[in-house]
């Protein structure tokens, strides 16, 4: 949704998607931070996930204040088909591309960092090269949460999809715990003053494993 102020457009969510892989063998792993971010959201907003076949994904929805009607997605498409997934939820609410807001894992951030966009490319991320292609453009706001990138200095194909299906170790995993809530918050904060807002507030932050031993 974009709201007239007057002198700017606020773009407010209405749809947030969370990307990764279904099953149980990808809970937890690095390429699935964006559906542990939906479903700290949905924990908050006390919503209920259910399967949604239409959405070809795991859907919630609740009003909340002040901005209105707020929905949860988790593609259940795998990574690569989730534009699939959103593009239905969007078709059947009539949501412009521009109140979409996709988060998803990123390993050219280091862990504890995150970033907030109004648009941008892919990059190398397969589940943001489908939703782009299946929104028609790439003018839609994301959240990108630093997973790292792989130890190993030879940056292989086999060594990056190894990364990113790799599960967090303990202590990264008490790391990505309070990332998670800087997530939260900054999407909190997005809905009722809008991205741009949360983008200056936020993308600054850090959450330092020293905060977390």
């Amino acid at each position: 949704m974009a709201e007239d102020t007057g002198d700017k457009t606020l773009v407010i969510p209405q749809l947030i998607v969370g990307l990764g892989n279904p099953g149980s063998k990808y809970d937890r792993t690095r390429h699935n931070v964006g559906f542990d971010v939906v479903d700290a959201l949905a924990r908050i907003w006390q919503i209920s996930l259910s399967e949604n076949k239409r959405f070809q994904g795991m859907y919630g929805e609740t009003t909340l204040a002040p901005g209105g009607k707020i929905r949860l997605l988790k593609p259940q498409t795998y990574m690569n088909r989730s534009g699939q997934a959103i593009r239905a939820t969007i078709d059947w609410y009539k949501l412009p591309p521009q109140s979409v807001l996709v988060i998803y894992d990123d390993m050219d951030l280091p862990l504890g960092r995150m970033r907030l966009r109004l648009s941008g490319s892919a990059g190398s991320h397969n589940g943001m090269k489908s939703a782009i292609a299946h929104l028609g453009g790439q003018n839609f706001p994301r959240l990108r949460i630093g997973i790292g990138s792989p130890s190993d200095s030879t940056t292989s194909d086999n060594n990056t999809i190894s990364h990113v299906l790799g599960k967090f170790s303990p202590s990264e995993t008490q790391l990505m715990s309070e990332v998670i809530q800087l997530a939260v918050d900054a999407v909190e904060l997005s809905l009722r003053q809008g991205v741009e807002k949360a983008m200056s507030l936020y993308n600054g932050r850090a959450v330092s494993p020293l905060l977390c031993d």
